[in-house]
């Protein structure tokens, strides 16, 4: 049979094509967050971090020839969803995870991927979930005993109220970290009056708010996510109960001030420091900038570190298998966005740091600058 020269054009086509097509074959990493409800804003910080990383690296010709490929599955910070989306993600058979955010739902979660051959980098911050002896669990965040030392220390050595509440949403988080500040502050000698729970989506608090206004209570410090405590602190502005209100990373929004309203004003928020404003990430800011993102939101930056250092540990492996890529991280050093990081044996982040930001009602929040010891 003789072939002419546009058949044999088309063949060759064909055949680079088919190899292309094979050589492409995305990796595809399963972004896990709450992107409904009324923690969505939290899960938009991470679809924009980690598309953006995607974006960034793709444009560089992917990892080892093949381009990642973002996969979206929402929780909605639920524990229950939280499973079915991990067994969801096992059955894709997607074998890397930036998230889950939420700590009570990245612990249940985590109990299934380590059945798996799944790798996870998460953004929460609850102690007990890396110590449980998971080879391929990690965070680009640090812990809430890091946090709750940092929030405690400032109480105690420059707010040094007389009669503290402790208030927790009794969720894995929220909780978590509020005792670890109430116990600290006892520690240091300061008085706690009240440990309360309330109950996650509450809407009314007239009845604590009466409590701690005849405790003379000065200063609150709330485990939590926004939502409850900005109707909180709108509500005892309206009773004349005024105390210095503080809590950690959950808080620290734009929607916390608009449920607030002025009310929020002074209220203090432990949070990572500002990648943002770093000279070196200026390139992603303005990228971010382009898509109509403000680029100040934490979990933009952890999310968008996740991606950076499984696209580098596949480089450094040449591998896109999860053991392979855990056994990178956990021992190398790795240039981000955060910084440069390393992991302890349990996944966790070595010299983390939070600052504290006073909040706005303009739903900004500007750094405390803390005395030196």
């Amino acid at each position: 049979m003789k072939l002419t020269h546009s058949l044999l054009a088309c063949l060759a086509l064909s055949t680079v094509l088919s190899f292309g097509a094979q050589a492409a074959e995305s990796i595809k990493i399963g972004i896990v967050g709450p992107f409904s409800g009324s923690l969505s804003q939290y899960g938009d910080m991470q679809l924009n971090g980690a598309h953006t990383a995607i974006e960034m690296i793709n444009n560089r010709g992917g990892v080892n020839g093949r381009p990642l490929e973002a996969v979206e599955y929402d929780d909605v910070c639920e524990p229950k969803q939280a499973v079915t989306v991990a067994n969801r993600i096992i059955n894709d058979n997607v074998k890397f995870v930036v998230g889950h955010l939420c700590s009570g739902s990245t612990q249940p979660a985590t109990d299934v991927y380590q059945d798996e051959d799944v790798l996870v980098i998460t953004g929460s911050t609850n102690p007990g979930i890396t110590q449980r002896g998971y080879s391929k669990l990690f965070r680009t965040i640090g812990l809430d005993s890091e946090q709750g030392a940092t929030a405690a220390d400032y109480i105690a050595q420059v707010v040094k109220p007389q009669r503290v509440a402790v208030i927790h949403d009794k969720q894995q988080y929220g909780k978590g970290v509020a005792l670890i500040v109430r116990d600290l502050l006892q520690a240091e000698g300061i008085e706690v009056v009240s440990t309360d729970g309330i109950n996650s989506g509450a809407k009314d608090f007239s009845s604590l708010i009466t409590k701690l206004k005849r405790k003379q209570v000065d200063f609150v410090y709330y485990g939590g996510y926004h939502p409850e405590l900005g109707l909180m602190m709108r509500q005892a502005k309206v009773a004349g109960f005024s105390p210095t209100f503080m809590g950690p990373e959950g808080l620290g929004n734009k929607d916390i001030a608009f449920l607030a309203g002025q009310a929020v004003e002074g209220l203090l928020v432990t949070l990572p420091v500002r990648y943002d404003l770093q000279e070196k990430n200026q390139p992603v800011v303005e990228l971010l900038k382009q898509k109509g993102v403000e680029p100040s939101g934490p979990f933009i930056w952890t999310s968008f570190a996740a991606v950076e250092v499984l696209a580098d540990a596949m480089l450094r492996t040449q591998s896109d298998a999860p053991v392979d890529v855990a056994e990178a991280l956990h021992n190398f050093t790795f240039e981000t966005v955060l910084g440069p990081i390393r992991w302890d044996e349990h996944g966790d982040l070595q010299g983390f740091e939070f600052g504290i930001y006073q909040w706005h009602a303009d739903g900004t929040g500007t750094p405390v600058v803390r005395p030196s010891k």
